[in-house]
């Protein structure tokens, strides 16, 4: 016969009679405990409701309560007629270790994970960077200290006084209207590309537009010609994808076109960046353009324009985009606030051609059901109101001179150690290191030092690079330049 639990050794029992936790609550928290550690083994009968109300001073119906939940997660069994027991067996599958392999075994074991082929490409990709904190010269990072937050915070604050439920309800899958118009107009003013509102959807970043495009357009196995070097996030999401990637050179007259077509005639896709290459910040010529089109025309092939940063020019106007140019809806041009305002905003579009838009929009509303109605309204309201404007050209005279005082520092403090040329465009430069210099352990002494930097050959697959640090300068203060680039010249000179 099973001995029965006397309400005494209920004592572990203390109840908070003050605490704003119901008293049911802190009972069933208490047994649960009692039965996870063992103190009340399981097919242990447990006393009356009535008697363990009275010995813990408390009403019947808290006991009652806390005794239907526990029994209602099998914690405890009631049986008509017998009373209340702790679960038959619980403690003992509960407590019982797991069986040890012999040491050999132990040795090799390893974790029972099984990830899907995408997974495993996705778990090794070289991108799988934690995000870098801005510090000294960190790569596409904005001037966080020049941002106007004190309007934003004035356009989030007029929104959410009177929200309605436009703004808290599921938006549209393509986008908030009044911002995808805002967004239209600004590029036919800014970037001389026609479009409507209805062939601008609304991602959440860059990243974002790229893989709805190739969940759309690639089935696995379809090739995609890339540029060498690239952003590695990008190759990496398509190969992912399933997407089998087309290595194709860049010289300073951007991808070698041709040398792609040779070397894959039949891609499905060619994801390019013709105003600002990353990293090499070089742009594509007009030749090379128009060979491109041509070959997306006759091929029935896409092309994803990548114009990531292009509002930040520091000599002459913004080059055209190559949509511009597309006279046979071939191109798929793609834009984000991230680099321009700050990446957390997580907003992006592309411009598809008009009979793409549905599908995009199906694409959406079964991936990630839109961008926030409330944040994409603040930012329209930031583009319509003037403020979009007047924060990218006060930031391309900020950036200018920060890059400035960048090289100039270079230049005297890292002289024979980098070799730097001013970019025309964009939040980054790139610093040449001496022929046979190393320039992942060259990033890592630098690092040492507190100073961020990428090393170039990172972005490299196929070609061996001149080794250098792709180094941003808009995140950095004029006055914490030159004290960061003597940390540089220490790092490198040792």
């Amino acid at each position: 016969m099973r001995k029965r639990l006397g309400v005494a050794l209920f004592s572990f029992v203390n109840l908070e009679r003050n605490s704003p936790v119901p008293l049911f609550q802190q009972l069933d928290a208490q047994i649960r405990q009692a039965i996870l550690s063992g103190r009340l083994p399981s097919g242990l009968r447990l006393p009356s409701s009535r008697a363990l109300a009275t010995e813990l001073g408390v009403s019947r119906t808290s006991v009652v309560t806390a005794f239907e939940r526990l029994i209602a997660e099998g914690f405890l069994e009631g049986r008509v007629g017998a009373g209340t027991f702790v679960g038959a067996n619980l403690t003992e599958q509960i407590m019982a270790p797991p069986p040890l392999p012999d040491r050999f075994e132990a040795r090799r074991a390893k974790p029972a994970i099984t990830l899907s082929r995408r997974g495993t490409l996705v778990a090794k990709s070289r991108s799988n960077n934690p995000p870098q904190l801005p510090t000294a010269f960190v790569p596409n990072q904005p001037a966080y200290d020049q941002f106007p937050f004190g309007v934003w915070a004035r356009l989030t604050a007029r929104r959410c006084r009177r929200p309605g439920v436009e703004m808290l309800n599921y938006g549209s899958p393509v986008g908030y209207r009044p911002l995808r118009r805002a967004i239209a107009a600004y590029l036919r003013d800014a970037r001389g590309i026609k479009c409507d509102e209805g062939q601008v959807i609304v991602v959440a970043g860059a990243q974002m537009a790229v893989t709805l495009t190739a969940w759309l357009l690639l089935d696995p196995g379809d090739a995609v010609l890339m540029e060498d070097p690239c952003f590695m996030t990008m190759r990496d999401m398509l190969i992912g994808l399933g997407a089998r990637i087309v290595n194709v050179p860049v010289d300073n007259n951007g991808m070698k076109v041709s040398t792609g077509i040779a070397r894959m005639p039949n891609a499905r896709l060619a994801l390019v960046a013709p105003s600002l290459q990353y990293p090499l910040g070089v742009t594509l010529s007009l030749p090379r353009r128009l060979e491109l089109l041509a070959w997306a025309t006759s091929n029935k092939s896409w092309i994803v324009e990548d114009d990531y940063d292009s509002e930040f020019r520091f000599s002459g106007a913004p080059l055209a985009p190559l949509q511009t140019i597309d006279r046979n809806g071939r191109v798929i041009y793609v834009g984000t606030f991230s680099k321009v305002l700050f990446p957390s905003l997580r907003i992006g579009y592309l411009v598809v051609p008009p009979e793409l838009v549905d599908s995009y929009s199906g694409a959406v509303h079964l991936l990630a059901r839109g961008v926030p109605t409330l944040s994409q309204a603040v930012l329209a309201d930031f583009i319509d109101d003037g403020y979009f404007s007047i924060h990218v050209r006060r930031m391309r005279l900020i950036y200018a001179e920060r890059q400035e005082a960048l090289v100039d520092a270079i230049r005297s403090e890292l002289d024979g150690l980098l070799y730097v040329t001013p970019a025309q465009a964009g939040m980054n430069v790139i610093g040449w290191l001496p022929s046979g210099s190393d320039d992942t352990a060259a990033r890592r002494r630098v690092a040492e030092l507190g100073v961020s930097s990428f090393p170039i050959s990172f972005y490299f697959n196929e070609q061996r690079p001149r080794p250098g640090l792709f180094l941003g300068f808009c995140c950095s203060p004029v006055e914490k330049i030159r004290p960061a680039v003597q940390k540089i010249a220490r790092a490198l000179s040792g």
